[in-house]
C-alpha cells in the first residue's frame, strides 16, 4: 500500500449539512512559508505578526511606542485611526511610523503631554490581497496621584474593643499596592488580631496596650511609575480596662448577613471576611451545597481571605465565612457570580485555496453572557462590504464555494459582550501553484544503525499537494507499517538498520503538476567501547594504566579524548596517551579522581569512565577470586542458510580458569526478550558453528563459567536472519467434535512462530466420513486453531487430518485422528416406567432402554423429574418446585429417597446426550404411605395451680399422614430427682390445650408429649412444670395438725461472666437448712452437678465455667424437707484474648493492704522500742492465713465473690476448650443408610431434637454499654486515664 498525505477535513455540525451538500472538500488551513525563493512570486494577504496589549498603560516621562507589525506579500502599508477616525501622522511632527513597520513612536520627552494622546488606536496592514486591522487599543497614562491633606485626630480607647485604621488612598492607574509601616519603613507586624484587608484599612479585632503607638502610616505604592505616596501618621493609644469583658465575635466586613461578588472567568477569586470579637475569633470557611476545589484553592491574610485561581462558570454559588471563639460564632453568606468575557472554542483560521476549491471560516466563541459573532471584509462590516459571490455567511461561518483569484481577502471575526471583544484576522488566499519541493536535492542522510532516521521533504503548492515515498530505482512504494509518514512531508524510519541505506524518492502531487527530490541515506555502525577503563587502586610512586579500546564504522574517524573529574587532564608529563592507553607514571595523592574516556565521531560518542584511588604501599594482596568478567566483541561470519560461526572474546577470569561458554539465542521475529539454551564449549575454545533453524531472527549472547560460578551474560550480538523452509512437523491436540447437529468443528494447536520455518503460515485441512466410500475433502485456511465443517450428517464418526505448510511449501504427512459430527437431541422417551413404593419416603423407578440410533449422541444418562402434587390454593401460591435425578450411563432404575409421607407425587424421565435432554415419558402418578408424625411444634406449661397445670402445644409441622390422637405421659420428681409412677392419657387429635387436675401442690411433674397417626407415634417432645405452693398457709388434706407449712425457694437470680457465675435466691421457711447448688450444660445428657453449701446462705459462686455456653441451675435443700427451686438458665461471656481485673476495687485487696500498713507500722514501733533498749529480736519474715472462702460476703458494686478472684479465673480459654470430650454430642450410625439409594443426598437425624434449643428463648443479661467486658478496668488504666 502507497504511502499518501492526505490534508485534513474538517466538518460541519449536522444542522448546516443542507447548507453546504453542494461543497466537495473543505480544505484544512495551509501556510505559506515564507522561504525567501518562494516569496519572489508568491503573494499572501497581511497577516498581524506583533501589537501593542488592548489596555496599554504608558510611562508619561517617556516617549509613547504603539506596536503594529505585519506580514505579507507585497509587503503591506499601514494607516491608523484614533478614537475612530483617521489619524494623520504627516500632521503631527511628534508622530512617526518606523520604516517597513506600521509601529507609531510618539516623540513626548522633547515636548508635549502624554495626556494629549489619550485615545483608542486602531491599526490596518493592507496589500493587493486584502487588508487585516489589530485590536482597538486604549492608550491611557499612569496616574499617581499625592494624598489629600487632613487633619487625623488622635484616638484613644481601651483594651479589647475593636479598631479600624482608614487607609483611602488616592486612585490611581493603575491601583497601587497598599501596606502598613512606621517612621523607620518597617512593616507592622499582623497576626489573626491584627490584619490589613483587601481595601487596604487596618483591622483590630481587638486592641491591646502594646499596640500604643503614634506613627501608623498607610504607603501607596505605584509600581508604573515606581512611586510611593504616603499618608498621615496616625496616632493610636490604648487604655487598660479595669475589666474586659468578652464577647462573641461580630463582623468589620463585610456587614449584613449576606453579601454578593461578581468575578470574570480566569481571574482570581478572592473572598474576605473579617470579624472583632474578644477572645479573637477565628475564620473558617466552607461552600453551600459543595466543596472548594482542592488545588485551586489558597487561604490569605491568616485565613481571613480565601482565594481560588483560575475561576471558571463552576465556581458560582454560595459562600459561607464562619468566625468563633469561645462564645459563640456568626457567619456571612457571599453569593458570588461567575460571568466570562468571550474566549475562543474556534478562532477562523487562514485558507490558501486553488480557483474552483471550497472551504469554511469557522468563528466561535463562548461567553457570559453569551457573546455576539459579527464579520467584517478587510477591515469593513461584511453587510457593507463588496459583495462576493463565492461566500455565504450562516452565523458564525462563513462557507466559501467554487473560490476565484478575486476571493481573496481578510476576514476579521468579533465575538464581544459587555465584558470584553476577540478580534481575529483570517484570510482567504486563492492561489494556483503546482508543486515545489523547498528541501535540498540530493541532501545526504548518515544515521547509526537503531536509531530513528528523518529524511525531509519541506513542500508548498495549491491545491495542497500529496506526498509519497519510494526507495530504490525500481520505485517501490513505501509501506505504512514500517515508516512514518509526517504532515509536513518528513519520512521517519523508527529503526534504521543496515538494510536500510539506499535511495529514497520524495514525490509531491496536486492537480496542476508534480515535483520530485532524491535523498541518500548511509547507515553506520554505532561507535562502541569494547574494553572499558577499570577501578583501580594503586600506591603512591606506582604506574596506573587505564585501557580505552574503541570499535567504530570504518567509514568514520573517531577522537578518543580524556578527561579527569569531568576537565582537562593536568598538564604533566606524567600523564601519556599511547593509543588505547592511558599512563599516569608517579602516581601522588592529587591523582586520585574519576577518568572518562570520551570517543567522538561526526555521527555519535561514548564514554567510559574509572576511578583511582590512590593508597599509601602496602604489602602485596592476596589474589581475589571471583567469577568470570563477561565475553565481549561477539561477531557472526560463515554465515550459511542453517549456520553461522560466533566469536567472541573472553573477559578477564578473575585467578579462576573458565571451565565453559555457554552460548543463548533470541528469536527477536517470534518472541522477542526470551532466551533459550543453544549450547556449550569448553573454555579454551572462543568460536563455535550453530546450527539454526529457517526463518528465525537470531540474536546471541555468551556467558563464561569458571570453579566459582557463572558470569553475567555478554552484550547481544548482531541479528542474523536465517532463510525460509518448509514446516518440518505438523500441528497437535487434533480434535473432532460437532456444535451444531448439522456440523464438524475440527480443532488443533497451532505450531508457534519457531515452528513455522518461513512466512504465509497455513493448514491444510482434511475429512471423510469413517464408514463411508467418499474420497478426502480439504480446505486451506489461515494460521487458525479450527475449521467447521457443515452440512454433516447428524452423529457420524469421521477421519480427520491436519497438515502444516507455508510459503515454501508443506510439512510431512500428518497422522490421521477420528472424531464425530454434532450431535442432536434425542428424539424417544424411555418407556414403560414403572414405580414401586418402598416406604413412605422411599421409591424405586424402573424403565426400558431407550435404541441407541434414537439417542443421537453419546449417552450421558437418563433423569428423572419428580414433584409433590400440590392443592389448588398452593400452586397459585407459587410454582411447582421440581426435583432432578441424574443416573449415568444405561442404568435403568434408580430410588427415589427423601419423600414426603402420605404425599402424591408424579414423575417422568428422560434420556440425557451431549446435547441435552430428549422427550418426557408419559408422567406417572404414585403416593407414599403414611409416616410416622414429627414431634408438636412446641409444648408450654402454663395457669398452675395449687392442684392443676394446663398444657398448651402447637401440632406438628409435618404430621406426615391423619393425627389419630396425642399420647402425654407425666411422672412426678422427688426432692432427691427420683422418678414417681408414670401415667398415660390419651388426647383427641383436635385438641391443643389440656389441663390436668388433682396434682399435688408444690410438685415438679415431668411430661413426655408425641402425636400419633395410623402409622405410629412421633418423636416426643417434653417438658417441666411446678404446681404451686399454697402462700395462705392452708394444709393439704394428707397433712396432719400441727405440722409447718413447707418451705420454699423462691426468686433465683443468675449473674453469669466468663467462666464464672453467682447465684442468690430467697428463701422462706424453717432455720437451719443447708443449701446445695445443682447445674448442668443445656441440652446435655450428663447428670446435673451438685455443691454442697456450707451454712444457711443464699448465695454461692460457680466458678470453672465454659465461655459461651447455656447452662441451666436450681437450689434444693438437704435433708427430709427434700424441696427445690424452678429451673433458671444462663450463658457465660464470650472467652476474651485478655482479661483484667481492677485489683484496687477488689475487698480482700484493700482489706490486705490495710494489714500491711498495720503490720509494718507495729513492727516500726517494736523496732523503735528495741533499738531503745539496744537488744535484738526476731522477725518473722511470712505469715499465711486462709479465710473460710465460704462465708466470704458478695461484693455489691459488681456483684462477684471474693473468693472467685482467682488469677486463673480469668485465663483465656485454651484452643479446643470451648467443647470438652465429655459433653460431645455424636450422631448415631443408621441402621438403614440413605446414601445407598441415590446419589448427591445426605440424612442427618439429631438424638432428641425435639428437646434441644427449647430454652433458646432465654436471653443473657446484656454487658454495660460500650464496654467489651464486664470486668473493671485495671489499676494501670486507671491511672491512664488521670493522665
Amino acid at each position: 500500500m502507497q504511502l499518501k498525505i492526505m490534508p485534513k477535513k474538517k466538518r460541519l455540525s449536522a444542522g448546516r449539512v443542507p447548507l453546504i451538500l453542494f461543497l466537495c472538500q473543505m480544505i484544512s488551513a495551509l501556510e505559506v512559508p515564507l522561504d525567501p525563493k518562494l516569496l519572489e512570486d508568491l503573494v499572501q494577504p497581511p497577516t498581524i505578526t506583533q501589537q501593542s496589549p488592548k489596555d496599554y498603560i504608558i510611562d508619561p516621562r517617556e516617549n509613547i511606542v504603539i506596536q503594529c507589525e505585519a506580514k505579507g506579500k507585497p509587503p503591506p502599508s499601514f494607516s491608523w485611526t484614533r478614537n475612530g477616525t483617521h489619524f494623520d501622522i504627516e500632521k503631527d511632527p511628534l508622530v512617526t511610523m518606523k520604516p517597513g513597520s506600521g509601529t507609531l513612536v510618539i516623540n513626548i520627552m522633547s515636548e508635549g503631554k502624554a495626556e494629549t494622546y489619550e485615545g483608542v488606536y486602531q491599526c490596518t496592514a493592507r496589500n493587493e490581497r486584502g487588508a487585516a486591522i489589530s485590536n482597538n487599543i486604549v492608550v491611557r497614562p499612569s496616574r499617581s496621584p499625592l494624598w489629600t491633606k487632613e487633619k487625623l485626630e488622635p484616638i484613644t480607647l481601651q483594651s479589647g474593643q475593636s479598631l479600624v485604621l482608614p487607609c483611602r488612598p488616592p486612585v490611581g492607574l493603575p491601583p497601587p499596592i497598599i501596606f502598613w509601616m512606621d517612621n523607620s519603613f518597617q512593616r507592622l507586624p499582623q497576626s489573626e488580631r491584627v490584619s490589613q484587608g483587601l481595601n487596604g484599612d487596618l483591622y483590630f479585632s481587638n486592641v491591646l496596650p502594646e499596640d500604643t503607638r503614634e506613627d501608623y502610616i498607610c504607603y501607596a505604592r505605584f509600581n508604573h511609575t515606581q512611586t510611593i505616596q504616603q499618608k498621615q501618621p496616625i496616632s493610636v493609644k490604648v487604655v487598660s480596662a479595669k475589666l474586659n469583658r468578652e464577647r462573641p465575635p461580630t463582623f468589620l466586613i463585610p456587614e449584613g448577613n449576606t453579601s454578593n461578588k461578581e468575578e470574570l472567568r480566569g481571574n482570581v477569586l478572592s473572598l474576605e471576611c473579617i470579624a472583632e470579637g474578644l477572645p479573637t475569633p477565628l475564620i473558617y470557611w466552607m461552600k453551600e451545597e459543595g466543596t472548594l476545589p482542592f488545588n485551586r484553592t489558597y487561604y490569605k491574610n491568616f485565613q481571613k481571605t480565601l482565594q481560588i485561581l483560575q475561576v471558571s462558570e463552576a465556581d458560582s454559588g454560595n459562600y459561607q465565612c464562619i468566625a468563633k471563639n469561645a462564645l459563640g460564632s456568626i457567619h456571612h453568606t457571599i453569593s458570588v457570580t461567575v460571568k466570562a468575557a468571550p474566549y475562543w472554542i474556534t478562532a477562523p483560521q487562514n485558507l490558501v485555496l486553488s480557483p474552483g476549491e471550497n472551504g469554511a471560516l469557522i468563528c466561535r466563541a463562548n461567553g457570559n453572557p453569551k457573546p455576539r459573532i459579527s464579520w467584517l471584509s478587510n477591515g469593513v462590516p461584511i453587510e457593507i462590504a463588496p459583495d462576493d459571490p463565492s461566500r455565504k455567511i450562516d452565523g458564525d461561518t462563513i462557507i466559501f464555494s467554487n473560490v476565484q483569484e478575486r476571493s481573496s481577502a481578510v476576514y476579521q471575526c468579533n465575538a464581544s459582550n459587555e465584558y470584553g471583544y476577540l478580534l481575529a484576522n483570517a484570510f482567504v488566499n486563492v492561489l494556483a501553484e503546482p508543486p515545489r519541493i523547498l528541501t535540498s536535492a540530493n541532501t545526504l542522510y548518515q544515521v547509526i544503525a537503531n536509531r530513528p532516521a528523518l529524511l525531509d521533504c519541506a513542500f508548498f503548492g495549491s491545491p495542497l499537494p500529496t506526498i509519497e515515498w519510494f526507495k530504490g530505482a525500481k520505485g517501490s512504494a513505501l509501506h505504512e507499517d514500517i515508516y512514518v509518514l509526517h504532515d509536513n512531508g518528513t519520512l521517519e524510519i523508527p529503526v534504521a538498520q543496515k538494510d536500510s541505506t539506499g535511495t529514497y524518492t520524495c514525490v509531491a502531487r496536486n492537480k496542476l503538476g508534480m515535483a520530485k527530490n532524491e535523498a541518500h541515506l548511509e547507515i553506520k555502525d554505532p561507535t562502541r567501547i569494547i574494553k572499558q577503563p577499570e577501578f583501580s587502586v594503586v600506591q603512591r610512586g606506582s604506574t596506573v594504566s587505564f585501557e580505552c579500546k574503541v570499535k567504530h564504522d570504518h567509514t568514520l574517524i573517531p577522537t578518543v579524548l580524556w578527561l579527569k573529574d569531568k576537565g582537562e587532564l593536568p598538564n604533566d608529563g606524567r600523564f601519556t596517551i599511547d593509543k588505547d592507553h592511558l599512563v599516569v607514571t608517579d602516581v601522588s595523592d592529587d591523582d586520585n579522581g574519576t577518568y572518562t574516556c570520551v570517543a567522538n565521531t561526526t555521527l555519535d560518542n561514548v564514554s567510559a569512565s574509572a576511578v583511582l584511588i590512590v593508597v599509601a604501599p602496602t604489602p602485596t594482596p592476596a589474589p581475589i577470586y571471583d567469577v568470570p568478567n563477561p565475553p565481549f566483541d561477539l561477531e557472526l561470519t560463515d554465515q550459511l542458510d542453517k549456520s553461522v560461526q560466533l566469536s567472541w572474546t573472553p573477559g578477564d577470569d578473575n585467578n579462576s580458569p573458565i571451565t565453559k561458554f555457554i552460548i543463548e539465542y533470541e528469536d527477536a521475529m517470534h518472541e522477542a526478550g526470551l532466551w533459550h539454551h543453544q549450547t556449550e564449549v569448553p573454555g579454551t575454545q572462543t568460536t563455535t558453528q550453530l546450527k539454526l533453524s529457517p526463518y528465525v531472527i537470531y540474536t546471541f549472547r555468551v556467558m563464561a563459567e569458571n570453579s566459582l560460578g557463572r558470569s553475567l551474560p555478554s552484550e547481544r550480538s548482531e541479528q542474523y536472519l536465517t532463510k525460509a523452509a518448509e514446516p518440518d512437523k505438523n500441528p497437535t491436540t487434533v480434535e473432532g467434535l460437532g456444535s451444531e447437529p448439522d456440523n464438524l468443528v475440527i480443532t488443533w494447536k497451532p505450531l508457534n512462530g519457531f515452528e513455522s520455518n518461513g512466512p504465509g503460515l497455513q493448514y491444510k485441512v482434511s475429512w471423510r466420513q469413517k464408514d463411508g466410500d467418499d474420497e478426502w475433502t480439504s480446505v486451506v485456511v489461515a494460521n487458525v486453531s479450527k475449521y467447521i465443517v457443515s452440512g454433516t450428517p447428524t452423529f457420524v464418526p469421521y477421519l480427520i487430518k491436519v497438515q502444516a505448510l507455508n510459503d515454501v511449501g508443506f510439512a510431512p504427512e500428518p497422522a490421521v485422528v477420528m472424531g464425530h459430527s454434532g450431535e442432536d437431541l434425542p428424539m424417544v422417551a424411555p418407556g414403560n416406567v414403572q414405580v414401586t413404593v418402598v416406604n413412605s419416603t422411599l421409591a424405586e423407578v424402573h424403565w426400558d432402554p431407550v435404541p441407541l440410533k434414537s439417542i443421537r449422541g453419546h449417552l450421558q444418562g437418563y433423569r428423572i423429574y419428580y414433584w409433590k402434587a400440590q392443592s389448588s390454593s398452593k400452586r397459585n401460591r407459587r410454582h411447582i418446585e421440581k426435583k432432578i435425578l441424574t443416573f449415568q450411563g444405561s442404568k435403568t432404575h434408580g430410588m427415589l429417597l427423601g419423600l414426603e409421607p402420605f404425599s402424591n407425587y408424579t414423575l417422568n424421565v428422560r434420556v440425557v446426550n451431549g446435547k441435552g435432554e430428549g422427550p418426557a415419558s408419559p408422567d406417572r402418578v404414585f403416593g407414599t404411605p403414611e409416616g410416622v408424625p414429627s414431634a408438636p411444634s412446641s409444648l408450654k406449661i402454663i395457669n398452675p395451680t395449687l392442684d392443676s397445670l394446663t398444657l398448651e402445644w402447637d401440632p406438628p409441622s409435618h404430621p406426615n399422614g391423619i393425627l389419630t390422637e396425642y399420647i402425654l405421659k407425666y411422672q412426678p420428681i422427688n426432692s432427691t430427682h427420683e422418678l414417681g409412677p408414670l401415667v398415660d392419657l390419651k388426647i383427641p387429635a383436635n385438641k391443643t390445650r389440656w389441663t390436668l387436675k388433682n396434682l399435688n401442690f408444690s410438685t415438679r411433674y415431668k411430661f413426655y408429649f408425641n402425636a400419633q397417626t395410623s402409622a405410629g407415634s412421633g418423636s416426643q417432645i417434653t417438658e417441666e412444670g411446678i404446681t404451686t405452693v399454697d402462700e395462705a398457709g392452708i394444709l393439704p388434706p394428707d397433712v396432719g395438725a400441727g405440722k409447718a407449712v413447707n418451705p420454699r425457694i423462691n426468686k433465683l437470680t443468675v449473674a453469669a461472666a466468663e467462666t464464672y457465675a453467682n447465684i442468690s435466691w430467697e428463701y422462706e421457711g424453717r432455720e437451719h437448712v443447708n443449701f446445695y447448688v445443682e447445674y448442668g450444660v443445656v441440652g446435655s445428657k450428663e447428670e446435673w452437678r451438685k455443691e454442697i453449701i456450707n451454712g444457711s446462705r443464699s448465695f454461692f459462686g460457680l466458678k470453672g465455667l465454659m465461655p459461651g455456653t447455656a447452662y441451666k441451675v436450681r437450689v434444693g435443700a438437704e435433708g427430709d424437707s427434700g424441696f427445690v427451686s424452678s429451673e433458671d438458665m444462663f450463658e457465660t461471656g464470650p472467652a476474651m484474648a485478655s482479661r483484667q481485673v481492677d485489683i484496687a476495687t477488689q475487698g480482700w485487696f484493700i482489706g490486705l493492704m490495710c494489714a500491711v500498713a498495720l503490720l509494718i507500722l507495729i513492727l516500726l514501733i517494736v523496732c523503735f522500742i528495741r533499738r531503745n533498749k539496744g537488744g535484738k529480736y526476731p522477725v518473722k519474715e511470712k505469715e499465711d492465713a486462709h479465710a473460710d472462702p465460704e462465708i466470704q460476703p458478695m461484693k455489691e458494686d459488681d456483684g462477684t465473690f471474693g473468693e472467685y478472684s482467682d488469677a486463673e479465673d480469668h485465663k483465656p480459654l485454651k484452643k479446643g476448650s470451648r467443647t470438652p470430650s465429655d459433653r460431645t454430642v455424636k450422631k448415631e450410625d443408621s441402621d438403614d443408610s440413605l446414601v445407598d439409594y441415590g446419589e448427591g443426598v445426605n440424612g442427618q437425624f439429631n438424638e432428641d431434637g425435639s428437646f434441644i434449643g427449647q430454652y433458646s428463648g432465654k436471653k443473657e443479661k446484656e454487658p454495660a454499654e460500650g464496654n467489651e467486658s464486664s470486668e473493671a478496668p485495671s489499676p494501670v488504666n486507671a491511672m491512664n486515664s488521670f493522665v
